[in-house]
């Protein structure tokens, strides 16, 4: 439960926003006990997440992912501190179900509760100990990068998120899987557009980087995928050969990775003149896997003496644990959920109920 340094016992989470299902056990110091993810396959025929589907197979496997992470971390529910769920923003038939599940857990076992918010959870993932040399103090300047979300956040205390900039059409990760679609690399695009990318010709093809050099650190992608798109037309029909497919996935990626360089140090300026104290930028979310993406967001961080970090890769895409640390952190400041919290298919970071005062004291 909770003592007077916060939480003493382990936490346990669930993640259920999309197609990932997933469950987690954190010790009180965030040491990870078990953790394990399913990747629903089924999707794959459809060319994306069909919702029933999704929210199908969170009610099949969830109960069998929750009893193999307990036994591994060696723990009966009388031995946690509390239960986290995804609870928004996602798919809403998955996250009734994560939640729902998370709950019952929670009063039969009379536990407190924390609902989470999935972008929350990205956000305090620099957080979880031995990820960043010295921890990850507050402020922090993160660009998170999480299915159809793509924004520079000041990071500036839990539950206290400023959005300094997002995207005005596609997020980053749309882009890359609607591009991998054109060249016909199937779904989930992101990772097979990077492996083909890798033996292609990066200057091959100009496309053009949208907003590079304007002011403010929004977003745009919908043009440069518009380009992809005119170039894959000017095709016959049928598969494109393989070295002119390299070439394209290699000159987006690197037309990406110029355009994020190029809000990020806009970003930087903005967050360093709302917090001259902070000097972390950091990257979260599934966008954060493309090394290309990494490398370029690494170099425009050390240009202007900031430290950069990204969660291991096994970390970027959807999973429980850090949703179980963003529970952890919420327990700690006495933020617990009331057991009738309903799951929301859009919760922004900047919403009034996100801010630490939300639950705290609340009774479970």
């Amino acid at each position: 439960m909770l003592d007077g340094n916060g939480v003493s016992r382990p936490v346990v989470a669930v993640e259920s926003s999309c197609d990932e299902t997933a469950a987690a056990v954190l010790a009180p110091d965030g040491t990870i006990l078990a953790e394990t993810v399913l990747s629903q396959s089924a999707h794959a025929r459809y060319g994306g997440v069909v919702p029933e589907i999704a929210a199908r197979a969170h009610l099949a496997h969830l109960p069998g992912l929750m009893a193999e992470v307990m036994g591994r971390a060696g723990l009966g529910y009388a031995g946690l501190g509390g239960v986290a769920a995804s609870s928004g923003p996602g798919l809403i038939g998955g996250l009734i179900v994560g939640s729902s599940f998370a709950k019952g857990i929670a009063l039969a076992h009379d536990l407190p509760f924390v609902a989470v918010n999935h972008l929350e959870a990205h956000a305090l993932t620099p957080r979880l100990p031995g990820l960043v040399e010295g921890g990850a103090p507050f402020p922090y300047l993160l660009l998170l990068l999480s299915g159809g979300h793509c924004q520079c956040v000041a990071v500036e205390a839990l539950g206290h998120y400023v959005r300094l900039g997002t995207t005005i059409d596609d997020a980053v990760g749309e882009a890359f899987d609607k591009v991998a679609k054109m060249l016909g690399l199937g779904w989930p695009g992101g990772p097979a557009l990077e492996r083909l990318a890798n033996g292609g010709d990066a200057g091959r093809f100009a496309f053009p980087r949208p907003l590079r050099g304007r002011p403010g650190c929004d977003f745009s992608f919908s043009g440069l995928k518009t380009a992809v798109a005119q170039v894959v037309a000017a095709y016959p029909s049928g598969p494109l050969p393989g070295r002119d497919a390299a070439d394209i996935a290699a000159s987006f990626q690197h037309a990406v990775a110029e355009v994020m360089a190029d809000r990020a140090a806009h970003a930087l300026a903005a967050f360093s003149q709302r917090n001259p104290e902070g000097r972390l930028l950091v990257v979260a979310g599934g966008v954060a896997a493309n090394q290309a993406v990494r490398a370029a967001l690494q170099r425009v961080a050390a240009s202007r003496g900031f430290g950069f970090a990204a969660p291991p890769l096994r970390l970027c895409g959807d999973n429980a644990v850090m949703v179980a640390w963003a529970g952890l952190e919420r327990l700690r400041a006495g933020a617990t959920s009331p057991l009738d919290h309903a799951p929301r298919p859009r919760w922004p970071l900047d919403a009034p109920d996100m801010a630490l005062a939300w639950g705290a004291g609340m009774a479970r």
